[in-house]
């Protein structure tokens, strides 16, 4: 049977059907759907881990248990999860372990655009690079067998068109696979300096053995057909030089590390011209002019930023766009916007009056930095909120009481504790808002350990954060609504002015949770404006200025009221 499949479905599939039993992520956009679907199959355990490094640790656990098992993040949870990697490729596995990193071109979601290439590269693990739905579910259980017969976790590199994509799948039936025995074995899974020395000959000879595998393996394959042009890509890449150039000569590669050397030398010793396609740096490209081979073109015209499509690889070509590809008019900006309800939004109105220095984190709370609000200073890495502001008040410790770090809850979570426990280690007098609307929001509503619920939605203990601040040396632990602006100004007044650190735990759910009911709309009395557009600083996209006076669309407000409290002339009314 056949189904019509999102990429991240057929991986989940393709998880499925190869027998595994153990899989443990952390959330992250354009990987997410990957876990949330593989967790509907009950014979599968899964699970989201407080960040990617202990996904990737659980499931390299497991994998020594003897089960196969998996772990997902994007691109730069990979960096987080660089540490267990990089040994995981000494220790080998017993049962077969995959790590799907999805990487985002264009970055439609993210703050870097990082090519995942190179941690597979540096690990001297395996990769292997799908082109489309089909591919995500059969590259996973390849991606097993080649873990089991060459005794390594294997890389498994989407990223957002092949993630979000759908094309056809063939179902077939799950392969259960028996446990593999445990056996005691400290030189093969304990890195101290005198194992992990001897391992790293184990790690060439085995990346050898894969570059010969490379040469000749069904995922490297030749399309020869018109011979006056041909092509080296893979992924995406592959579809979009197939419709821009049907008939041109193509080898297409689903083993992107190690990459194979004669098969590049015999492919361009057959056609006239040579051209390198790929997203991101040119790292088939190098290798490929490293083995002495000319190529007419690459990155010299298909450039090294964003992602690619079938119109800008025309532009590249000189080749005429079709006239149904061209918009004669341009489409409206849509910035990204917090939503209506959303409980960070007095928050930052609350900052941003207060004209503090806000060092900010991952999250749709990052959206608190766009106007009108214009309330974040800068923003890193997850959890890095933290620690830049530790930094920066070191440094400039005068000027404490007008800084603020700001954090999410599943971020505080994932990388925040340690930030927080330096801080007070360090006698840093800092004041640290964790932002807790009561799930991971940015990635579409995952539980995390402070929710309560697990990723199959069985209860579970909810680790409380203000007992976790307290534990870890904060004295001053405030928790407020940010839908009180009032009392909001009065705490966050209250806790930078202090002459020690301090945690405010500023505590609403998210607006589009489903237990949380919201209350009938407002509505602007237009004899009592006064148009002095204070209403509109807030930044909600249910309040517009119509005919000179403030406006408000019913079928957006969720009557949170932060409107009214910021309204002077009682013009804003249920």
């Amino acid at each position: 049977m056949k189904q019509l499949m999102l990429g991240n479905q057929a991986v989940a599939r393709g998880l499925y059907e190869a027998g595994c039993r153990f899989v443990s992520s952390y959330p992250g956009t354009p990987s997410t759907e990957i876990t949330e679907e593989v967790a509907k199959y009950e014979e599968v355990y899964a699970e989201w881990a407080p960040n990617e490094k202990v996904a990737m640790e659980s499931a390299l656990g497991a994998s020594f248990a003897g089960a196969r098992s998996f772990c997902a993040m994007k691109h730069v949870g990979l960096n987080v999860a660089a540490d267990p990697l990089y040994t995981a490729a000494y220790t080998g596995v017993n049962g077969g372990m995959v790590i799907a990193v999805a990487d985002d071109p264009g970055m439609h979601s993210s703050q870097n655009e990082q090519d995942s290439r190179h941690h597979a590269i540096a690990s001297k693990v395996p990769m292997l690079e799908p082109s489309d739905s089909a591919e995500c579910k059969e590259f996973i259980i390849r991606a097993f067998n080649l873990s089991e017969k060459f005794d390594t976790p294997v890389i498994f590199r989407t990223y957002t068109r092949i993630a979000h994509s759908q094309s056809m799948v063939e179902l077939c039936d799950r392969e259960e696979k028996p446990l593999k025995d445990y056996e005691k074995n400290p030189q093969k899974y304990s890195m101290s300096p005198a194992n992990a020395i001897r391992r790293h000959v184990f790690v060439e000879e085995r990346m050898a053995k894969l570059a010969e595998i490379a040469e000749t393996c069904p995922l490297n394959r030749v399309e020869m057909d018109d011979t006056s042009i041909g092509f080296i890509t893979s992924g995406t890449c592959y579809q979009y030089v197939k419709e821009v150039f049907p008939h041109a000569s193509v080898l297409k590669l689903g083993l992107v590390n190690p990459l194979p050397k004669q098969l590049f030398i015999d492919f361009a010793a057959k056609v006239d011209k040579l051209y390198v396609i790929e997203e991101m740096d040119p790292i088939i490209e190098q290798h490929v002019r490293a083995l002495g081979i000319h190529v007419d073109g690459g990155k010299d015209l298909t450039g090294l930023l964003g992602e690619m499509s079938q119109a800008k690889l025309r532009a590249a070509m000189g080749v005429k766009q079709p006239e149904s590809d061209s918009i004669e008019e341009p489409l409206p900006v849509r910035p990204p916007v917090l939503c209506p309800g959303c409980p960070h939004r007095g928050l930052f109105y609350t900052l941003s009056k207060l004209k503090l220095t806000v060092c900010g984190d991952i999250g749709c709370y990052t959206l608190g930095g766009a106007a009108p609000l214009n309330a974040m200073d800068t923003t890193i890495c997850m959890g890095a909120s933290i620690g830049a502001l530790h930094g920066f008040n070191k440094i400039r410790p005068d000027g404490a009481n007008k800084r603020v770090a700001v954090i999410g809850d599943s971020t505080f979570m994932h990388s925040g504790m340690t930030g927080l426990a330096n801080i007070v280690y360090n006698k840093s007098i800092s004041t640290v808002l964790i932002l807790d609307n009561s799930i991971t929001g940015m990635t579409g509503h995952q539980q995390n350990p402070t929710t309560g619920l697990t990723l199959k939605e069985e209860p579970t203990y909810a680790i409380r954060m203000e007992d976790v601040a307290k534990a870890l040396g904060i004295k001053r632990v405030s928790i407020v609504d940010p839908a009180d602006l009032a009392a909001l100004e009065k705490t966050i007044r209250e806790e930078i002015e202090a002459d020690e650190p301090s945690v405010v735990i500023v505590r609403r759910p998210c607006a589009l949770l489903k237990c949380v009911k919201h209350k009938p709309p407002f509505k602007v009395e237009t004899d009592k404006c006064k148009s002095c557009k204070m209403c509109m600083k807030l930044g909600c996209p249910a309040i517009k200025i119509e005919n000179g006076k403030a406006s408000i669309d019913t079928t957006l407000c969720v009557g949170c009221g932060l409107c009214q409290q910021m309204c002077k002339f009682d013009a804003i009314q249920e």
